[in-house]
């Protein structure tokens, strides 16, 4: 099964650190337009971890016997994997990383396509697999209610996972017995009254203090009855209302609140480049270009990554401290010769993430005064 990216487990990857400077990431892509069946996904596997073999050798010479010989200890054991175990399992696409030294040899399954690809380093790449970060609106609520349905899922990894069900049978017409039709039909809004009071108070509890997005799915003529229940602390965190087909399937729902959880992702992502410009404006606490945004981040003082689509940089990192920096030379601290890095970006992303800071991407042409990197800082 495809694994679900969150910010725990990039922490988690980005705390690691090579002894040796040798740790391997490998990323492969499953195009069913390339790869169709299950020898010619075998096939391109072989092929990339071969390349990624070839750019290792030629890490490992400036780093010494110890370095070349987990290289290819950890090579061999990645092909080992490809050839005996080799499942991917309906995932889209694979990221490998390995370090023999460390103990460590880790498969993810992503349910998403990456761009084909390897590294050699102290720390392991995670750049691609940190724009898989969470999905599409992963984490939302998403509450179905009726006059007698209450459903509250959450959405984890494109699917709805039920958490709390609230249902309760409403009596209909021919329960009416002896009553009078108006006391009849008052009984009858009573209970429904009750039913979404208690569907609002599981909303309450559900959302308290944790501030998911919230996709309300009900019919229009309950919405006013239904947003009177629930506290101003879930109101606000309401994305969009929607009404469905009493029978509509799992399928048909995540298509429904799908949008609305794209829009406000959206908004959430402007306005956080529009702080930053305010921010900037005013001369606040941001960081504007590579060499501020890379200063921030080793010193963990970053809030939040902005990154532009295609920014590209030259980096250098300490093999020490792993600090990053936009000049090579040597570091500044302990006068160490500084590395190149193939990667400034993720470099940003590394030391943002383990710091528990977050990062937003843009489309291109974002921050183009800023050389398509910025942040806004802690302190």
């Amino acid at each position: 099964m495809a694994t679900v990216v969150t910010e725990g487990l990039l922490r988690e990857l980005a705390a690691f650190r090579a002894a040796n400077g040798c740790a391997i990431s490998i990323y492969v892509d499953f195009d069913p337009s390339e790869a169709s069946t299950v020898p010619a996904e075998k096939t391109k596997f072989h092929a990339l971890v071969d390349a990624a073999k070839k750019t290792a050798a030629v890490r490992a010479a400036d780093r010494g016997r110890d370095c070349k010989l987990a290289l290819e200890a950890d090579f061999e054991r990645i092909k080992a994997w490809g050839e005996d175990e080799f499942d991917r399992d309906g995932a889209r696409s694979l990221a490998v990383f390995a370090s023999s030294a460390d103990g460590l040899f880790q498969i993810v399954p992503l349910g998403q396509p990456v761009a084909d690809g390897w590294e050699v380093g102290p720390e392991l790449w995670i750049a691609p697999l940190a724009d898989q970060l969470g999905g599409s609106g992963e984490g939302a609520l998403v509450a179905v209610v009726s006059r007698e349905r209450g459903v509250l899922y959450r959405l984890h990894d494109g699917r709805l996972a039920e958490i709390a069900d609230e249902t309760e049978a409403v009596p209909g017409q021919h329960d009416q017995g002896g009553w009078s039709q108006a006391r009849y039909q008052r009984h009858i809004e009573n209970i429904v009254l009750r039913h979404l009071k208690t569907v609002g108070e599981e909303i309450d509890k559900r959302v308290h203090n944790r501030r998911p997005h919230l996709v309300m799915v009900a019919p229009d003529e309950l919405r006013s009855e239904l947003e009177a229940t629930l506290s101003s602390e879930a109101r606000a965190l309401i994305v969009g209302w929607a009404s469905a087909d009493a029978h509509a399937n799992e399928a048909e729902l995540v298509a429904l609140v799908l949008p609305f959880l794209d829009e406000a992702r959206a908004r959430e992502d402007e306005a956080t480049l529009e702080r930053w410009e305010a921010e900037r404006g005013r001369g606040g606490k941001i960081a504007a270009g590579w060499k501020q945004t890379l200063d921030a981040a080793s010193d963990a003082r970053i809030e939040v990554l902005l990154i532009s689509e295609g920014a590209r940089h030259p980096a250098w990192s300490c093999p020490k401290d792993g600090r990053a920096y936009a000049d090579g030379g040597k570091c500044p601290l302990d006068g160490t010769k500084l590395e190149p890095r193939d990667d400034a970006v993720d470099l940003a992303i590394h030391h943002t993430v383990l710091h528990g800071g977050t990062f937003v991407r843009f489309g291109a042409g974002a921050l183009a005064d800023a050389d398509g990197i910025g942040a806004i800082l802690r302190f």
